[in-house]
C-alpha cells in the first residue's frame, strides 16, 4: 500500500495495468485460436499413428504365420514326427536331433523368436528356446493347450503370457500362437507346434500408436478381450465400451471423444484384434507447451519494457526523496556522518537544509556524551587500580623490621630488591594500564621471592604458562592480588606443605589463567557469597558490608578491571572445596595473531 501512495509506484501501475489489459486480450484471442489449431494436428496424427500400428501387427502377425506355415510343410520334420521309433533306441536319439535342427534353423531366422515347441500326439515334447535345458512344464489341460487341440489347422493367436509356458526357466513376458500339424499325405493331424515370441516386440510396435507419455494403448481379441496394454494403469481404457468400435471396416480409423479423451481404434485384419489408443486431454495440452511458453515470455517482456518505462519517467520525481529517505533510515541505524546532497525543488531543498542541521547537532551531542562516558569510565579505572592491597606493603615491612633484628643480611638483600621492583612496577600507571603476559609473570616472581622468604620454604611454587601466549596484553596488576589471596588465606594457615601453581589454558574463544592451591579451601557459605558477588558486580563503588571477608575485595578489583577493560564475558570465576584447595580461572579473549607478533 505504501508503494502504491509513491509517485513512482502510481505511474508504474498505470502502465503496467494498461499493459497488461492489452496484453490479456490479445493472449486470449491468440491462445483459443492456437489450441483449436494444435487438437485438429493432434487428432489427424493419431488416426495416422493407430492406421500405421495396425498395418505394422499384420505384417508382424504374417510374419510369424509364415514361421508355422514354413514347419507345418517342411516334409522331413513331417516325416520325422510321423514316424515313432522306440524312446531309448539310438533311432529315437538321432531323431531327436534332427527335429532340433530343423527347429534351431527356423528359431535363428528371428531375432525375437524364444522358443518353438513341438507337440505330437503321442506327448513327445521337441523344444529348441533360449534356456538353460530344464524339465518341460505340464501342458496337458492347460487353457492354451485345448485351444490348439480344437484347431483344424488354423493359426491360433493365444495372446501374451507373464512367462514362458513350456520352459520352466524363462521367466519373462512372451507373446505365444500356434497351429495343429498335418501329414500332408493323409492330412491327418500328428501334433502340434507352439511359437513363443519376445512380448517386448509386441510392446515396441504397440508403442507407436502413443501421443504422449500418458497415452495408452491396448489390443482387444474378436471376442473383446483384452490382450496387452502399454500400461498398467486401467482408468483411461474403463471409458470404452467393450463393444466398441464394433465392426469396422479394414485400414479405416475409428475416432471418438470420451470423457475428456481421444480415442482411436484400428482393425488388425490377419488376427481379427482390435488395436485402441486413449489419450488424455491433459497430455494433449502438453502440445500447446510452446504456445504457452511463447505468451509467457512476450508478457514478461512487455513487464519488463513497462518496467523500464515508467522507472525512468518517475525517477525525476522520486530519486531527491529517495534520497532523504536512506539517510534518514542511516540516522535511525546509528550513522550520523552521512550528508544530503540534493538540488530539486524549492521546498525540498529547505526540508533537505534543515535535516542536515538536524544530523550535524545530534553528531555533535552524541560526541559529548561519548567523551563524558569515557572520562567516567577512566576514572573509574583509576579508582580500582589504586584499590591494591596495602597489606602486602605492611606485611612486607614486617617482615624486614624482624630480618633486621635477626641480622639475616643475604635475605634482606633478596627480599629488598624484590620489594623495589613490585614498587616501581605497582607504581608506574601513566604509561599504560596493560601490560605483556610476560611482564606480569616477572613482576609475580618478584612477588613469589618475598612470599618464599616469608613463610619459610613452606610453599612450593609453580609457573607452567605457554610461551605462544607470553606476549599477550592483560590488565596490568592482576595476578598478585589473587596470588596473595591464595598464600594468606590458603597455604599460610596450612601445618603441612602447601603448593601453589600458575598455568595458562585456552578454553573455546578465551585465554585462561589459573591461579591453583591445595590450601584450606573457602566454605561452602563464603564461596557462594563471593560467586554472587561476581556475577553481579556493580561497577562503581563496592558495599563493604555486602561480604565479610577481606579476600573478597582483592578478587573483585580484579574482576572489575577486566569487565572495564573486556567486557562482561570476560572476569574471575572461582572454585574450591573445603581442606582441598582453591581455583581462581582469571579469563581473557584470545589475542590476536598480529598483537602475539608485534
Amino acid at each position: 500500500m505504501k508503494s502504491y501512495n509513491s509517485i513512482h509506484g502510481r505511474l508504474f501501475m498505470i502502465f503496467l495495468f494498461s499493459m497488461l489489459g492489452l496484453l490479456l486480450i490479445v493472449s486470449l484471442v491468440y491462445y483459443q485460436r492456437a489450441t483449436e489449431q494444435i487438437r485438429d494436428k493432434v487428432s489427424v496424427v493419431a488416426e495416422k499413428n493407430i492406421s500405421q500400428t495396425a498395418g505394422l501387427f499384420d505384417l508382424m502377425l504374417k510374419g510369424y504365420d509364415g514361421v508355422t506355415k514354413s514347419l507345418n510343410s517342411n516334409n522331413e520334420l513331417m516325416r520325422l514326427l510321423h514316424a515313432q521309433p522306440t524312446a531309448a533306441s539310438v533311432a529315437a536319439v538321432n531323431m531327436e536331433h534332427r527335429i532340433t535342427d530343423i527347429l534351431g534353423v527356423v528359431f535363428y531366422s528371428r531375432n525375437d523368436i524364444v522358443g518353438i515347441h513341438v507337440i505330437t500326439d503321442q506327448g513327445t515334447v521337441f523344444s529348441f528356446d533360449r534356456s538353460i535345458r530344464t524339465e518341460t512344464m505340464g501342458y496337458v489341460g492347460q487353457p492354451w493347450y485345448s485351444e490348439l487341440k480344437q484347431s483344424t489347422g488354423e493359426m491360433k493367436w493365444l495372446g501374451v503370457y507373464p512367462q514362458s509356458l513350456m520352459s520352466s526357466d524363462i521367466d519373462r513376458p512372451v507373446f505365444a500362437f500356434g497351429r495343429q500339424l498335418f501329414d500332408l499325405s493323409s492330412l491327418k493331424p500328428i501334433g502340434l507346434v507352439l511359437i513363443e515370441a519376445d512380448a517386448s516386440a509386441i510392446l515396441s510396435a504397440l508403442s507407436n500408436a502413443s501421443l504422449a507419455p500418458g497415452s495408452s494403448v491396448m489390443i482387444r481379441g474378436a471376442d473383446g478381450k483384452e490382450i496387452i496394454r502399454t500400461k498398467a494403469v486401467k482408468e483411461d481404457m474403463n471409458i470404452i465400451p467393450p463393444d466398441w468400435p464394433g465392426d469396422i471396416k479394414p485400414n479405416t480409423v475409428a475416432v471418438r471423444e470420451w470423457n475428456q479423451a481421444l480415442v482411436t481404434a484400428a482393425r488388425i485384419n490377419i488376427a481379427h484384434w482390435t488395436v485402441i489408443g486413449v489419450t488424455p486431454d491433459r497430455e494433449l495440452k502438453l502440445e500447446v507447451k510452446e504456445t504457452q511458453q511463447f505468451l509467457l515470455t512476450v508478457i514478461i517482456v512487455l513487464v519488463l519494457v513497462a518496467t523500464i518505462v515508467a522507472t525512468f519517467v518517475s525517477r525525476s520525481f522520486s530519486y531527491p526523496f529517495k534520497r532523504l529517505i536512506q539517510q534518514m533510515k542511516q540516522v535511525e541505524l546509528g550513522n550520523f556522518n552521512g550528508k544530503v546532497h540534493v538540488d530539486s525543488y524549492d521546498e525540498l531543498n529547505v526540508l533537505v537544509g534543515s535535516f542536515n542541521r538536524m544530523v550535524y547537532q545530534m553528531d555533535e551531542l552524541i560526541e559529548r556524551i561519548k567523551l563524558a562516558s569515557i572520562s567516567e569510565k577512566n576514572a573509574q579505572l583509576q579508582a580500582l587500580q589504586s584499590q591494591v592491597n596495602p597489606h602486602f606493603l605492611f606485611n612486607t615491612l614486617d617482615m624486614i623490621y624482624w630480618m633486621l633484628d635477626e641480622r639475616e643480611n643475604d635475605r634482606l638483600g633478596k627480599v629488598i630488591l624484590a620489594l623495589s621492583q613490585i614498587f616501581r612496577y605497582s607504581s608506574d600507571w601513566e604509561e599504560a594500564s596493560r601490560v605483556k603476559l610476560r611482564t606480569e609473570l616477572d613482576q609475580l616472581q618478584h612477588y613469589l621471592t618475598i612470599i618464599e622468604t616469608r613463610v619459610g620454604g613452606r610453599v612450593q611454587t609453580v609457573i607452567e604458562v605457554e610461551e605462544r601466549w607470553l606476549d599477550a596484553e592483560v590488565p596490568k596488576m592482576i595476578l598478585q592480588p589473587i596470588v596473595e589471596n591464595a598464600v594468606k588465606y590458603g597455604l599460610e594457615p596450612l601445618s603441612r606443605q602447601g603448593i601453589l601453581k600458575v598455568y595458562s589454558r585456552q578454553t573455546e574463544d578465551r585465554l585462561e589463567i589459573v591461579v591453583q592451591d591445595n590450601g584450606l579451601g573457602i566454605d561452602e557459605e563464603a564461596l557462594s557469597q563471593l560467586s554472587r558477588l561476581l556475577a553481579g558486580t556493580p561497577m562503581l563503588e563496592l558495599d563493604p558490608e555486602e561480604t565479610n571477608m577481606r579476600r573478597g575485595i582483592g578478587l573483585l578489583n580484579v574482576h572489575r578491571r577486566i569487565r572495564l577493560m573486556y567486557g562482561d564475558h570476560y572476569g574471575i570465576r572461582v572454585e574450591s572445596v573445603r581442606n582441598v584447595g582453591t581455583t581462581v580461572i582469571v579469563s581473557f579473549p584470545i589475542p590476536e595473531k598480529e598483537e602475539l607478533e608485534a
